[in-house]
C-alpha cells in the first residue's frame, strides 16, 4: 500500500563546524545511503508511525537483532530517518529516507561489544548527478536500553572519492526504536 505525506515544515541544515567541512569539499558527491553533507539539499521530515507499527508489543530484551526505526543527526541537526535490520549473523542493511536516485540501500556488519553495546561498520555508494562519484563509510557505537526497545549512539561518516581519497568526516548521532515483530 502506497501512502503519501504532506508537511508545511522544512528542516534545513544549520552551518557550524560541519558547515566548514561542507564548504571545504564543495559538492563532490550527493547522498547514497546516508551522506550527511546533503541534509540541506531537500526537505527532511520525520514521519510518525502509528503505535501499532512502533515498539509497542515488544517485551523483553533480545539484543540488537531485529528491525529498527532510526533517526540521524549530523552537526547537531536532524538529517534523515531509516529502517535498519540487524541480523543474527553479524550483518545489517539499511533503507534510508533520502532521494531514491541518490541511493538508499546500504549494508555492513556489526559486533556486540558487551551485553548492551554494539559497534557497526557500514558502507554505501555516492552519486553526483546520477553518476557514481565515491563512497562513504560510517561507524556507529550504540547503547541499547535496558528493555531492548531503543538505542542511541554516535556515528562518524567518512566520505571518499572514487580514488579512495578522504574528502570529509561528519560526526553525528543515532536514536532508534525497535519495530514490533
Amino acid at each position: 500500500m502506497w501512502m503519501s505525506f504532506k508537511t508545511d515544515r522544512c528542516v534545513h541544515w544549520v552551518a557550524g563546524a560541519a558547515g566548514a567541512i561542507l564548504m571545504s569539499v564543495g559538492s563532490i558527491a550527493h547522498a547514497a545511503c546516508a551522506d550527511a553533507r546533503t541534509a540541506g539539499q531537500g526537505v527532511y521530515q520525520s514521519i510518525p508511525l502509528p503505535a501499532s507499527e512502533s515498539s509497542a508489543g515488544f517485551y523483553g530484551h533480545s539484543g540488537v537483532v531485529g528491525t529498527w526505526r532510526v533517526s540521524y543527526t549530523a552537526g547537531g541537526q536532524p538529517f534523515a530517518d531509516a529502517f535498519i535490520q540487524w541480523h543474527s549473523d553479524g550483518t545489517e542493511w539499511e533503507n534510508i529516507g533520502l532521494p531514491v536516485l541518490s541511493g538508499t540501500i546500504c549494508m555492513g556488519e556489526w559486533k556486540a561489544l558487551d551485553g548492551w553495546r554494539v559497534s557497526r561498520n557500514h558502507i554505501g555508494w555516492l552519486y553526483t548527478n546520477g553518476a557514481l562519484s565515491g563512497y562513504f563509510t560510517e561507524t556507529e557505537t550504540a547503547l541499547l536500553s535496558a528493555d531492548g526497545r531503543s538505542y542511541h549512539g554516535t556515528t562518524l561518516q567518512k566520505i571518499y572519492n572514487l580514488a579512495g581519497t578522504l574528502q570529509a568526516e561528519v560526526p553525528g548521532t543515532s536514536t532508534a526504536t525497535r519495530l514490533a515483530p
